[in-house]
């Protein structure tokens, strides 16, 4: 066998140019989900008959008598107060699970905002659920950064998220916003960032709800 037949031979350009393709949809798969999402939540799971309808926004309802309790979330809030979802029994309540580290959460943080300014005096409450946060000076720096008034509780561990049962719409990402009704169960959930539409979208017809 000659010298030339037994070296190797380099892929040709058609071969080069398919493999860095493949090379470049996988990152832009990768770049998507980071996007999408940060984090799992380290929640039970979502398993069994849920009950619940997912539509074309990505929002996850469920009809009126169909929703599942929600737990009820306490500790101490970033500013060191207590605070219980509890104490906001009989109104609406948005909880928005985040982290000052999260780009999806940063990207909502504003909107939030906004739609709470628009719908605090319509009964309906928000509570933040900060999240990953090694101490509340990056939490505090964040709400300093976007504006937040409304409070949070300060869950670096994720316990609190431990609370929401299997088969319920628990938030299993981060960030993750949940509507909470009137009588203490959720009817709605988002696993994804959200603009201001598809939040009033989510609260609209909750509060509707006599």
């Amino acid at each position: 066998m000659s010298a030339a037949s037994s070296a190797p031979q380099r892929p040709n350009r058609t071969t080069r140019t398919r493999r860095r393709a493949l090379l470049l949809t996988g990152a832009a798969a990768a770049a998507a989900l980071t996007l999408s999402a940060c984090s799992s939540g380290g929640v039970s799971g979502g398993g069994g008959d849920t009950n619940f309808v997912t539509g074309n926004n990505g929002v996850d309802t469920v009809a009126e008598g169909k929703r599942s309790a929600a737990p009820v979330l306490s500790g101490e809030s970033i500013d060191g107060k207590k605070l219980s979802t509890a104490d906001y029994k009989g109104k609406v309540l948005v909880v928005n699970v985040w982290g000052s580290w999260c780009s999806p959460c940063r990207a909502e943080a504003k909107n939030l905002e906004a739609v709470y300014q628009d719908v605090k005096d319509q009964g309906v409450e928000f509570v933040g659920l900060n999240t990953r946060d090694a101490s509340t000076t990056l939490a505090k720096s964040f709400e300093k950064e976007f504006g937040i008034t409304y409070p949070s509780i300060y869950d670096p561990t994720g316990k609190q998220m431990l609370r929401f049962k299997k088969g319920t719409l628990n938030p299993q990402l981060i960030p993750s916003t949940l509507v909470i009704d009137r009588d203490g169960k959720i009817a709605a959930r988002a696993l994804q960032a959200l603009s201001e539409d598809t939040l009033r979208g989510m609260i609209k017809p909750v509060l509707a709800e006599k």
